[in-house]
Parts: structure tokens; sequence; C-alpha cells
């Protein structure tokens, strides 16, 4: 590694990409004197709807996803004696909010090729108790949800997507958030496909669903503050109708997504760009590459995730500390529920249960992919890359 390398500034694992119509849109908010959620919600609310395309569709901004995920569960009536079937390889998130209803939490392992949610072994789990199926869209590549569909009706079963890293995925040239599920969850975290610091969007056609969550929202009360606060008449009076939760998102960050939104299409040619260039730029070394989608649809590219081959003979934290010797970022998505002390514990949950969950695990690793990366970043990605393999 030449002098020159170690001085350069250190290289982020992701940034977030904020445009000056951004920070114009939340000076506006701020100067408006309407800060909490209020019209700028409503607005990324049906602008989040239009892009979808499905005018019947409902959506309902929340401050993150797991509260997205846990007010669809909540409302499709998961609690006490339940079971509910999710992937091993996901963030904690997606399990903890079927704890937190009462419920019981069914792992299963992943497909090796895709990383995703393996339906035969959904299916396999199903047992009497089962009501709800939580599919992941892992690092941007949609799930085979006509399988996951198939099964649910087969069982009677119902379905909330896990779609924090899938805007703008798309299956079967259909987007993420427009397929036959009862509702589908995405996250606007600092590092997602776009943000809102902190944020979420729970998307749904079903009617009594959405009434459902848009009262626990916000504390079960029967009306929205800003209905209630720009009445043309008195309309102090409401209800309290359910033991809500606190999850509406603020009109600062709804400020946000307004445009980042706008900027979707660009940001994921822009992902896609970079994507491809890491795959033409690895495709001779002893990597596995992240899995491709079907011919004519859309990976969001939210995580690019290399995976050691086995006959590279070096370890993944090896690999990782190298990385960052070179001032380059790099994380793991994810160390698996199974391995992780609550879930183990409650579950009983060994390794061996999760074969392809657990090597993918010990040889994967998720470099740099992000809006903000110049062309000389990437290359930078690429160069530290092949010098720590041709190293090896």
């Amino acid at each position: 590694m030449s002098s020159s390398e170690t001085k350069q500034a250190f290289l982020p694992f992701a940034l977030p990409e904020i445009g000056e119509d951004e920070i114009n849109e939340v000076v506006d908010t701020l100067r408006s004197g309407w800060v909490t959620t209020g019209p700028k919600a409503r607005r990324f609310e049906q602008d989040f709807a239009a892009f979808l395309g499905e005018p019947q569709i409902e959506c309902i901004s929340v401050n993150s996803a797991t509260a997205g995920l846990h007010l669809a569960l909540e409302a499709i009536g998961i609690g006490p004696g339940d079971e509910v079937i999710t992937t091993t390889h996901t963030f904690t998130a997606t399990a903890e909010v079927v704890r937190y209803l009462g419920a019981d939490v069914v792992l299963v392992d992943i497909d090796p090729a895709t990383l995703n949610i393996d339906p035969k072994l959904v299916e396999a789990a199903i047992t009497p108790r089962t009501k709800a199926i939580v599919p992941v869209h892992y690092a941007g590549l949609a799930v085979d949800m006509i399988a996951i569909l198939d099964i649910a009706r087969k069982h009677g079963l119902r379905v909330v997507e896990d779609a924090a890293h899938a805007l703008p995925t798309t299956l079967e040239k259909e987007l993420i958030g427009t397929m036959g599920s009862d509702a589908t969850v995405f996250s606007f975290y600092a590092n997602k496909t776009m943000t809102t610091g902190e944020g979420g969007m729970l998307v749904t056609r079903n009617a009594e669903l959405a009434k459902r969550a848009k009262v626990m929202r916000l504390h079960g009360i029967n009306r929205d503050a800003f209905d209630r606060f720009t009445a043309k008449v008195p309309s102090w009076y409401y209800e309290i109708v359910a033991p809500g939760f606190k999850y509406n998102l603020t009109d600062i960050a709804a400020a946000l997504g307004i445009h980042q939104l706008k900027r979707i299409p660009a940001f994921q040619a822009r992902r896609e760009q970079i994507a491809q260039q890491y795959l033409g730029a690895f495709v001779d070394l002893p990597l596995i590459m992240p899995p491709l989608p079907v011919e004519g649809d859309t990976h969001s590219w939210h995580l690019f995730v290399l995976r050691l081959a086995d006959d590279l003979e070096m370890d993944r934290d090896a690999f990782i500390e190298q990385m960052y010797a070179r001032g380059i970022g790099c994380s793991v998505h994810y160390i698996p529920l199974h391995l992780q002390p609550y879930w183990r514990d409650r579950y009983s949950l060994r390794p061996e249960q999760f074969p392809h969950s657990q090597k993918a695990y010990e040889r994967m690793l998720s470099i740099p992919l992000y809006t903000a990366m110049t062309d000389a970043d990437v290359q930078r990605v690429i160069t530290a890359v092949r010098e720590i393999v041709q190293g090896a």
C-alpha cells in the first residue's frame, strides 16, 4: 500500500445524498410553524401513493420501518399464541415486532443463491398456530413473492413484506409495494435508498388495516392532530379508542422525503451503475457476486454483498480489517438472528438449523455502495478489493 493511499480520507460504508431542494423544504417547514405531523407528512404520503401508481393504496408515514411492521402486524390481529414466520437472515427489527405483540417468531433459512427467505422452508414451518409470514427483500432483491403469496392463500395466512431494502425493487415488472400482500413496509433510515433521517412508510390496500394503523400510530386517538387543529370550527374533542403508540412521522422528516422520493429513479440508476462496475471488476476473482434480478426487473442495490469463495484462503474478518486499513468502511449484513443471544436462547437455536445463512454470514461483507460516491471512490474500492484478494 502506497503512502498516498494511507493519506486518503476515510471512505465510509454509507452516506446519504441531501440536496438543496431537501434543505429548502426543511427550512420552509421550520418557518411554517408546523413541525410535527401535518401538511408535509400528508403530502409525502400522497406522493408515495402516486409513485407506486396505485390509487387505491393507502400510505401511512411512520417514524421507522420497525414502527410500520409493528402497526401492520397489530392491525391484522397478531397476538399471544400466534406464530409468525420470517427469515433468520435479517435485522432484529423484523422479528422483534412479533414479540412486541406477545406472539412467537419462527425463523427459517435462506435460499443460498438469492439470500432471500426460502419459500419451501416457509411452507414446511407452518403449524396450526401460524398466522402470518414476513418475507424480507434482502439487499434490494425481490423475494419470490409469487410463491409466498401462493403459500399464504393455500394456508389462510397473512403476509406483511419487510421492504426496508426494496425501493424501487420490482418483481415481474411490478413495484414491491403493489403485490398482493396485506401490507408492505419501507424504511427511510439514513443509509437506505432514500432517507428522511429516521422514518418509514406502511403501504396497504386494506382499508380496515389502514384505519387501524392510523389510529394506533398516534396514541389510539380517533382523529389526527392535523385535522383537529386545522378545522374551520372548534374541534378540540377527541377520543382514545385503543392503547396506541407514538409512531408518527414529523413534517421535518417528511420534508426530506418529498424530494428524496423524486430522486429515486436517479438514485437507483447511480446505484445500478456502481453495482455493474463492481460486478465487472470482480468477475475474475474468487468471490461470489450478489444475486441478480430476473431480466427486466429492478434491484434497488441497497447493499452490495460479496461472499469469499471457499477456495479463497482468507478469513472474512481479516478481509474487513484490510479494507479498514486502506481507509474504506465495510459492514456485515447480517449477524443472523439464530446467533443473537435473545433469539438463540429463547428458541434454542443452533447454527446447523440454518446452514445457508450461517455459511453466508461467515464469508460475507458489504462494501460501500451509495449515490454520493464519486467514480474515484468506486475505483478506490475496486482497487482495494483486488489487492486484498490477490495478496491473500
